[in-house]
């Protein structure tokens, strides 16, 4: 079948931590033809996944980042589409269609995925600005204090380091890498703190009927 010699199936519990280990077969050459690499892909073989991350991640990735103008959030989207496509292997058809037909399906909606939480994110963003102080001479609006209080009060319950980021994103106006460097913790860590923190806030926002 080709030079490169399948390994057997793997657990796809740990699927999301191999791609980045994958940097270092983009130079790696295979073979394998695109048929060989789908089917390998199917069945679960980790030789298969690697030389189908090195064939089509960059297509990926570029479109993704066309998308959304951001590679930091390209990037994730390429690592969510292959952790995706990995997991559901078993629902992709070689015979139906090629595998990186298949992806760019997935791409397509981790894109539009990506677009709709930003759109539900704004809103939280923007409730979480809100706690800040308000001028002294400015009217009173219940709705704003109730959501001021409530974001403040779910700010507390977050816990450090997860409130403290929060914080420094949204008060201190700093960058996930700037954070990533003042808590010397990893950008990726920073980053699954904020998206956590504001699924949680939107959750929690959803449950309550807090007015934004």
């Amino acid at each position: 079948m080709s030079v490169m010699a399948l390994s057997p199936a793997i657990d796809v519990s740990r699927s999301r931590h191999r791609f980045a280990d994958f940097g270092s077969i983009a130079t790696m050459q295979s073979d394998m033809t695109d048929m060989e690499v789908a089917i390998g892909f199917r069945s679960g073989h980790d030789d298969a996944l690697a030389e189908a991350y090195r064939r089509w991640s960059r297509m990926v990735h570029a479109t993704a980042a066309r998308s959304t103008g951001n590679s930091e959030d390209a990037a994730d989207i390429t690592q969510m589409v292959f952790v995706n496509a990995w997991k559901g292997r078993e629902t992709y058809r070689p015979e139906a269609g090629s595998l990186p037909g298949w992806l760019m399906t997935i791409t397509r909606r981790r894109i539009a995925d990506h677009w709709e939480s930003r759109t539900r994110d704004a809103k939280v963003r923007s409730a979480v600005e809100a706690v800040e102080p308000v001028s002294d001479s400015a009217p009173p609006d219940t709705d704003r204090v109730a959501a001021q209080m409530f974001v403040a009060d779910e700010l507390e319950r977050l816990g450090d380091p997860a409130g403290r980021i929060v914080r420094l994103a949204f008060y201190d106006d700093l960058t996930h890498t700037q954070i990533a460097e003042r808590l010397d913790m990893p950008i990726g860590t920073v980053k699954s703190h904020i998206r956590r923190s504001l699924e949680r806030l939107r959750s929690r926002m959803e449950v309550e009927d807090v007015a934004l």
